[in-house]
């Protein structure tokens, strides 16, 4: 795990909180940016000529930020977490 230089090792109540937190905002905002393109495009039976752009362009940022937040807090570990199969101290058949 030293050597994964994409994890952030943190302490285990720091990371309890952004893995909760970053669910929760990720959940929120994606679902809200479903919501916003379902309400720009009249539950997908609008016209091209009738669609809200500004709130579909809403809505799809809103889906993005929340991926973006959910793939960042992926990021995080806790001290002991995802141990590396290929270190020394593990056998390479542990399943």
């Amino acid at each position: 795990m030293g050597d994964d230089s994409r994890s952030i090792v943190v302490p285990e109540r720091l990371y309890k909180t952004v893995t909760v937190f970053s669910t929760l905002f990720a959940i929120v905002t994606v679902v809200g940016g479903f919501v916003a393109l379902d309400a720009a495009t009249k539950s997908a039976s609008a016209k091209a000529s009738e669609v809200s752009v500004p709130f579909a362009v809403l809505g799809i940022g809103l889906i993005a930020a929340g991926g973006l937040v959910y793939a960042f807090a992926s990021r995080f570990r806790a001290r002991g977490m995802a141990t590396d199969k290929n270190s020394d101290d593990q056998q390479p058949n542990n399943g």
